[in-house]
């Protein structure tokens, strides 16, 4: 991503991560159309490894595709629906855009080249990959780079991050309102340097206790006795560090690094952390509930309904570009109040203008909603 971010989905995200929920199919472009290809993108000097010319291929392959805030941090890499990003009017379309960021464009370049998913998380955690095989200083320039090499830039804290094809060109997934596209190799400002990604794709076996192997991201960054920032630390990680997770449930409400999250995940040792640092949507894919959080029955005045899909996000207002309350990673169930009709939505081939809010003041299309388009039983707001 070309702005700063921590993680790709949370509730004011996207660790990042799965479909967004899109305004208008016309503007979802997922793969693009001839004419919008550029012949000068591929590999364009010699040297690079097999692995790294297949990236440079997927990369290019993805020539006119929209830059979208956000995008490419699904759980599976690829092209998904961004999001507007909180500050930058640029990005208020994004959610009508189905594309990649900076980052997911180069986490599903060495995806297609690898098989698997080497790259997961932020341009900053990028830069301090341990895929990398080796490291190139912002003095160095373009001078030692081949295709497929990663740069990057930030000062302090990465923020953008784009592959190099050879002959001082460069592919990039830019900015909000602009299209994946061919630009000269930028080594001057915050330039900060570049890498080279293992050739062998290398990636850890899984862990042996049963639990899914994820990633923490950040530094200093603790476990607790119990899922609350308060109980005891039993654990403290200086950098991105691998942690092997049992389960997770909803507890204490956390915010750090801009982002808010009420789920922790219990770790190997039994210490829990906070998903707020795991890299990752707010809620992991396929990682069980540890029984310690349900979702509450209906409160009068409310009926429930089940959600549809994965990457499900609730609004503050029924628009898909007012702020983000909650992310549903999986099919939840949802307790709703009310209804009415609002922003039209296309999505998933449905279009619908109904929204339904539900018993924390946040609002969700009906589209995502189990059931006909207006839904039985539940009142207009």
């Amino acid at each position: 991503m070309r702005r700063v971010i921590g993680r790709a989905v949370v509730t004011a995200v996207a660790v990042a991560l799965t479909a967004f929920l899109p305004s208008t199919a016309q503007a979802a472009v997922s793969v693009p159309p001839a004419a919008a290809r550029d012949a000068t993108c591929g590999v364009l000097a010699p040297g690079a490894s097999a692995t790294a010319q297949a990236a440079v291929d997927a990369a290019c392959a993805q020539i006119g595709v929209w830059y979208s805030w956000g995008g490419g941090h699904g759980a599976t890499p690829g092209a998904t629906y961004g999001y507007y990003d909180g500050v930058d009017p640029d990005s208020l379309h994004d959610g009508e855009r189905k594309g990649f960021d900076c980052s997911g464009l180069v986490r599903y370049a060495y995806y297609r080249a690898t098989g698997k998913d080497l790259l997961n998380g932020t341009s900053n955690d990028q830069f301090h990959s341990s895929q990398a095989s080796a490291r190139f200083s912002a003095g160095q320039g373009t001078g030692p780079l081949l295709p497929g090499d990663l740069m990057f830039w930030g000062s302090g804290h990465i923020h953008h991050v784009a592959m190099y094809l050879g002959g001082g060109q460069m592919v990039e997934a830019y900015e909000s309102g602009t299209h994946i596209r061919v630009a000269p190799a930028r080594t001057g400002g915050d330039y900060a340097g570049a890498i080279r990604i293992n050739p062998s794709g290398t990636v850890p076996p899984p862990p042996a206790n049963g639990g899914t192997t994820f990633e923490t991201w950040g530094t200093s960054v603790r476990t607790h006795s119990t899922p609350s920032v308060s109980a005891s630390v039993v654990d403290t990680f200086a950098g991105p560090t691998q942690v092997s997770v049992q389960c997770q449930q909803h507890a204490e409400t956390v915010t750090a690094e801009g982002y808010t999250n009420d789920i922790w995940s219990r770790l190997a040792d039994g210490s829990w952390l906070t998903n707020v640092y795991i890299k990752g949507p707010a809620e992991l894919p396929g990682v069980p509930d540890c029984g310690g959080s349900t979702t509450p029955p209906p409160t009068s005045g409310s009926k429930a309904f089940q959600t549809w899909g994965t990457g499900v996000r609730t609004h503050s207002e029924p628009h898909v570009n007012a702020g983000v309350v909650d992310y549903f990673a999986q099919p939840t169930t949802v307790n709703v109040v009310c209804q009415a009709h609002a922003q039209e939505v296309t999505a998933d081939g449905y279009t619908n203008d109904a929204w339904s809010k539900l018993t924390d003041g946040s609002w969700l299309t009906n589209i995502y909603i189990k059931g006909p388009a207006w839904l039985p039983g539940v009142p207009t707001c």
